[in-house]
């Protein structure tokens, strides 16, 4: 993992703490909204104090969905909007753990969840969900859907076998053509959407 970018909001001597333990922390550690902005810093993370939520100041980062928000109270709160929180008085310890915690389920979330067209492919729950419906996927199914999505044109039966069956004894063509078949009809029969996976001549496409 990358060393991450950390934006920390808060009352001085909230910030102050932080910088003190600066050579410490395994992350880049910044006090500054303008400043990244200017050097078109990659923020990841916002550290944001309770007490910057009493005042409309620089709350607008709260509206960023792709920065991974913590909480920093010396309360236990409903978190809402927040992915974690630290909880104050706090150790150097505790800061760096919740970090690479929060950073490292964020990313693990993020590959375990796909855009495929208007679904959505769940890899942790097996699921293809569209607005609030769902169904059920095989490991075989999943890896279908990857493999189409990581093709730039359609693909072949042969291009199937070797990737998701790795030409095992018991696969064929026939193979192939079956797992294809029940899943168009699974996607059918649920979303009534005929045309999810089409094919070609050239073979099978998303």
């Amino acid at each position: 993992m990358h060393q991450l970018n950390v934006l920390a909001l808060g009352p001085n001597i909230f910030i102050s703490t932080l910088i003190e333990l600066k050579p410490f922390l395994k992350f880049n550690l910044y006090d500054d909204i303008s400043n990244t902005n200017k050097q078109k810093i990659k923020l990841n993370i916002a550290i944001i104090h309770k007490d910057v939520l009493s005042s409309n100041s620089k709350i607008d980062i709260l509206a960023n969905n792709n920065l991974i928000k913590i909480l920093a109270s010396n309360e236990i709160e409903n978190i809402g909007i927040f992915d974690a929180v630290l909880k104050l008085p706090t150790t150097l310890r505790e800061i760096n753990s919740v970090i690479e915690h929060v950073a490292a389920k964020k990313i693990f979330n993020q590959n375990s969840s796909i855009q495929i067209k208007n679904y959505l492919l769940d890899k942790n729950e097996k699921k293809l969900i569209k607005d609030s419906n769902f169904i059920i996927l095989t490991e075989k199914e999943i890896q279908l859907l990857e493999l189409f999505l990581s093709q730039t044109k359609p693909t072949s039966k042969d291009k199937i076998l070797s990737s998701v069956w790795n030409y095992s004894n018991d696969a064929d063509t026939h193979t192939v053509e079956t797992h294809i078949y029940r899943l168009r009809k699974k996607i059918n029969d649920k979303f009534l959407d005929s045309n999810f996976i089409l094919n070609n001549k050239d073979g099978y496409y998303v």
